[in-house]
């Protein structure tokens, strides 16, 4: 296959763990096109050789597989050298014709950069790339909370409390306080002290919940979940601490960003870090909504489209979304009236999976232009006077701002 040659120097990575394959492809003065191939090792001495060596023929592109979590320490060695860098999905790679069975991965890489047939994906800069760091974590941090707290539901259950019958936080702080009574003996008139009056389950419901049958095997079990439960909620503040406080210079989009429904400060920061502040890089929202795999399938073929699977894209971020659009759900907004009307036709899943192609969407546009969310039914603002009006006249009474 003839292909048109776009960049006189190119280099191509092949990737894995503890090996690095490089080849570079440039073009003489004569014309002529020279190969050079070379192996490194993975670990941090090799990858500074490497990048030295890259750098040493200028070449105007240098491309790599995203593959796994291996191509990031060698795309940071590179980016100290301030190299043009594309890392590119290998499922588009292999979609190109022409392959040679005898051509090795990175001469092969090398070939198709050379004429302009890859595209890289979407790398944010340095510093984004640490910050979701530590916003992935947190999100596995909060899913293994989720999962011990269902596991002391299933504990408790087993020992025939029904204490989920009456409350609708297990691990709410009255809940918390009548379990750790339990394990310590307390009397069932000790246990209803620590119940919050705002309970609207009555005493005789809560006595009756209250009452089972815990082995010392049951109480070893439970102590140990809720210390861990404990210890996984104070290393969520930690990360939640240090994400906002690494985010505070972007606090003006982090703000609009809170301002569209179902999105609160934490998920307005996990989004941010996942997307970055140059929406140019993405083009368009349906360019973003693709890239994050969570617009439909295309699968058209004679003018008739047809059922199709979405992209993986970037799971961290359809799960923030997909929270968010369960959130709106509940929410009195012009998102819930398009949610309502598609769980009718299309079902509950798909008019979630829907909501969060909108709010990505309209993410884009907030960030892009650097304004706040307008709902088109609801005034806001109008709301938050409505609900706190009474009390403020009340405390301007008090204060002396405003007559009776």
């Amino acid at each position: 296959m003839e292909l048109d040659v776009i960049y006189r120097s190119v280099a191509a990575l092949d990737v894995h763990q503890a090996k690095l394959t490089v080849c570079v492809l440039f073009e003489t003065n004569t014309g002529e096109v020279v190969s050079q191939i070379r192996e490194f090792g993975g670990f941090k001495r090799d990858r500074r050789e490497m990048a030295t060596w890259v750098s040493s023929f200028n070449p105007e592109l240098v491309v790599m597989e995203s593959t796994g979590i291996y191509w990031k320490s060698p795309y940071s060695a590179l980016e100290k050298h301030d190299l043009k860098l594309a890392v590119v999905n290998a499922y588009h790679v292999k979609q190109v014709p022409g392959r040679k069975t005898d051509i090795a991965d990175a001469q092969w890489l090398a070939i198709l950069a050379r004429s302009g047939l890859l595209r890289g994906g979407f790398v944010p800069p340095q510093h984004f790339r640490e910050y979701r760091l530590i916003s992935r974590q947190l999100q596995k941090l909060t899913g293994l909370a989720s999962g011990e707290k269902c596991r002391l539901h299933k504990l408790l259950t087993d020992g025939g409390l029904r204490l989920s019958v009456v409350v609708s936080d297990l691990y709410g702080k009255s809940a918390k306080a009548m379990i750790q009574g339990i394990l310590d003996g307390e009397t069932p008139e000790q246990l209803l002290a620590h119940a919050n009056p705002r309970l609207k389950a009555s005493p005789d419901e809560l006595r009756d919940a209250l009452e089972g049958d815990l082995s010392e095997s049951h109480r070893f079990v439970i102590r140990e979940l809720m210390a861990h439960i404990d210890e996984l909620e104070a290393r969520i503040l930690r990360f939640r601490q240090m994400l906002l406080a690494h985010l505070s210079s972007y606090q003006v989009i982090l703000q609009n960003l809170q301002t569209i429904p179902g999105i609160d400060e934490l998920s307005a920061a996990m989004l941010f870090v996942e997307i970055g502040d140059d929406m140019s890089a993405f083009g368009s929202p349906a360019k973003l909504a693709s890239w994050a795999g969570v617009c439909p399938g295309q699968n058209e073929s004679a003018g008739k489209r047809k059922s199709a699977k979405t992209r993986k894209g970037n799971p961290y971020l359809r799960r923030i979304l997909c929270e968010a659009a369960n959130a709106v759900s509940r929410t009195r907004c012009s998102l819930q009236d398009k949610f309502k009307g598609l769980m009718i036709r299309r079902g509950r899943k798909r008019a979630i999976f829907a909501i969060a192609h909108k709010l990505l969407k309209t993410v884009f546009l907030l960030i892009q232009r650097g304004d706040y969310y307008r709902d088109a039914n609801t005034d806001y603002e109008a709301l938050s006077v409505q609900r706190n009006a009474p009390r403020w006249i009340k405390k301007l009474v008090q204060y002396g701002y405003i007559s009776a």
